[in-house]
């Protein structure tokens, strides 16, 4: 019998509706090629919501939670595509380079992990690109690069976490770049949230829609982390929109909104009479450890903020005074400020040591966090704080964080965690009001001067 004949019979034998634990048996048993087959071939293994539909669309948009098998379902989408002739040229779209590399290519459940033997595509990294021996090519862009989505055609698209893309140019690019052979389509991976591309996506005419939950996918996840996650994080917003994938609206009575951060959102920032870069110290650096906040952000020359990047993270002292330095060159800020309720001496002595003459001033909060940022929210709601580009993490915090009851003392967001990306957005755009009218003159001042 054919080694295609033979894997034919497998196939068949295991699509009859037998109990699970008795085809896993016949996967164990099979000689080496029928066993190969069988661990790649994605109709056996899939769930009906991990099939792309099967009415006319020309984005999918798998709206999914944490270990629901997104990536997975992703890649075998364009496998299946690229094997059958119906794909030749692919854009791989993450929110970053690395997350295209070490999640849709190199990850577990990325391409190259489904490939088949036959049809192993060839990856050259330092070209960002993938060959299948059948010639179909693939490519990997950022989201964070929106410019270079403009001019490639493709065939199909496989975007990735879609909610915590920067640049909604990206995806207009993208869609204007779709437009090679009789049917272009793009798959979307995304955990929900409830941002402006999403909620275009969703209500595109073109968007076929498949949600399901982490809990869908109980069989193949570790009962540890099942378990830990149900106990922390069922039953609570956060929970809701990362294992159950609900599409949330604001937090009742959240200092911030999404539509207010919408409405002032700009592409780029305009000239700028002062840049500071904002650290928030987180006061350990262990693995349960909270984030430091570092938040860039500018005054123009009409009293108008613009938030420039977030650079937070968890990560030791010397890393975030490494990267807060490095934000400070980047964007030729004025100054670094920080708060040091915590860390005291420790945080100037840390940015010195790798900045010995970096301005610096040192921030000491007296009020809780949920008073500080009353007024930098207040800028918000009358659209004099603009973020260029989107921020997912640091609004996230924002459109969670409530003021605590009176008496209560908590300084936490709705997930509750302590919101440090937050903290040093406050502490940037109050260090810019605050020294507002010096900052203006000064720059009125240089530009006389020609400087």
């Amino acid at each position: 019998m054919s080694n295609h004949r033979r894997n034919q019979s497998l196939a068949e034998r295991l699509a009859k509706k037998i109990p699970e634990a008795e085809w896993l048996v016949h996967v164990d048993r099979a000689d080496g090629v029928e066993h190969q087959f069988a661990l790649h071939d994605w109709d056996l293994w899939a769930r009906p919501s991990q099939r792309p539909p099967q009415c006319s669309w020309r984005v999918w948009l798998l709206l999914a939670g944490r270990g629901f098998g997104k990536t997975r379902s992703g890649a075998e989408f364009v496998r299946a595509r690229v094997e059958a002739g119906l794909a030749g040229r692919i854009a791989l779209v993450a929110p970053t380079a690395a997350d295209v590399r070490d999640v849709m290519i190199e990850g577990e459940s990325g391409l190259l992990a489904v490939a088949s033997e036959d049809c192993r595509p060839s990856y050259e990294p330092s070209k960002r690109r993938l060959t299948w021996p059948n010639g179909a090519l693939a490519l990997a862009f950022s989201a964070d690069e929106p410019e270079r989505l403009r001019g490639p055609q493709h065939d199909l698209a496989w975007c990735d976490e879609l909610a915590s893309w920067r640049y909604a140019a990206a995806w207009d690019n993208l869609l204007l770049g779709l437009r090679l052979g009789a049917d272009p389509r793009a798959v979307v991976t995304t955990t929900p949230k409830p941002t402006r591309l999403v909620r275009d996506v969703l209500a595109s005419p073109g968007t076929v829609v498949t949600r399901g939950s982490t809990f869908d996918n109980a069989r193949n996840l570790a009962p540890a982390f099942l378990d830990s996650v149900v106990r922390r994080y069922r039953d609570t917003r956060l929970g809701r929109q990362e294992l159950e994938a609900e599409l949330l609206d604001d937090v009742p009575g959240a200092l911030w909104s999404r539509d207010a951060i919408e409405a002032a959102r700009v592409a780029a920032a305009p000239d700028l009479a002062r840049i500071v870069v904002a650290i928030d110290p987180a006061a350990s650096a262990g693995e349960g450890a909270d984030e430091t906040g570092i938040i860039v952000a500018g005054l123009a020359h009409d009293g108008q903020v613009y938030v420039l990047d977030d650079r937070s993270g968890r990560m030791s002292p010397r890393a975030w005074a490494l990267k807060a330095v490095a934000a400070y060159k980047t964007f030729a800020a004025d100054r670094i400020v920080a708060e040091v309720n915590n860390g005291g001496e420790m945080v100037e002595s840390t940015l010195r040591s790798v900045e010995s003459d970096a301005p610096f001033r040192a921030l000491r909060a007296s009020r809780g966090k949920a008073i500080r940022a009353e007024p930098v929210a207040a800028l918000y709601e009358q659209g004099r704080v603009h973020h260029v580009g989107c921020f997912p993490a640091l609004e996230d915090q924002l459109c969670a964080f409530t003021a605590p009851r009176t008496g209560s003392g908590v300084d936490r967001g709705a997930s509750g965690a302590s919101p440090d990306r937050l903290d040093a957005l406050v502490w940037a755009v109050t260090d810019l009001m605050a020294n507002r009218d010096a900052a203006i003159l000064d720059y009125y001042r240089r530009l006389s001067e020609g400087r």
